[in-house]
């Protein structure tokens, strides 16, 4: 089997988003076969419950089917943008639901997720992983715990602000800053 590249994967997932956005029920089947071991672990360790988790997948996809035509290939990478829609569905869930006992730790999500990812996947993991790290590498110790927080841990703005302290609006504009500082070295 011939290896295929980051590039080549993420041109795989844009077409497969264009003709979603025509209507393919088929090329969604392809996305979600690609796309769904990662985007159930980033709502699992946020919602820390299997069952929520897998609602709110189901919620991302019919997102993905009803908004494939806004996705903009110029902007970001197709599992970035979906990972942004299961991140902020997982989180508008979490809301809903409010405090309580979660089933599981968060730290058995780790576990949920496919443990042996295709070549491709590892591919482009590497590379972004890579070149996501060299980037928030080039943010102040600040916003680069904010953003890493607020994406990779879960936390909302709010939770974020009191959690250092800050004015909302003071942690709304260091994350916004730092994301477009980002997405400048990441466009580069």
């Amino acid at each position: 089997m011939a290896k295929v590249s980051a590039d080549e994967g993420r041109a795989f997932l844009v077409d497969r988003l264009r003709a979603v956005a025509g209507g393919d029920k088929a090329a969604l089947r392809q996305v979600y076969d690609r796309t769904s071991a990662k985007l159930f672990g980033i709502c699992l360790r946020i919602l820390g419950n299997r069952e929520e988790a897998e609602d709110v997948l189901q919620d991302v996809y019919l997102t993905v089917w009803n908004r494939a035509d806004s996705f903009d290939p110029g902007r970001a990478s197709p599992i970035t943008w979906m990972a942004t829609i299961a991140r902020n569905r997982a989180i508008d869930r979490l809301r809903q639901i409010g405090p309580r006992a979660h089933d599981k730790s968060v730290d058995d999500a780790v576990d949920i997720a496919d443990a042996n990812p295709d070549a491709l996947e590892l591919l482009d993991r590497a590379d972004e992983s890579r070149r996501l790290a060299e980037c928030l590498g080039e943010l102040d110790d600040r916003t680069r715990a904010a953003i890493a927080t607020a994406f990779f841990g879960g936390l909302t703005y709010d939770e974020l602000a009191r959690k250092a302290e800050v004015p909302l609006g003071t942690m709304k504009s260091v994350i916004r800053r730092g994301l477009l500082k980002l997405k400048g070295c990441l466009s580069q």
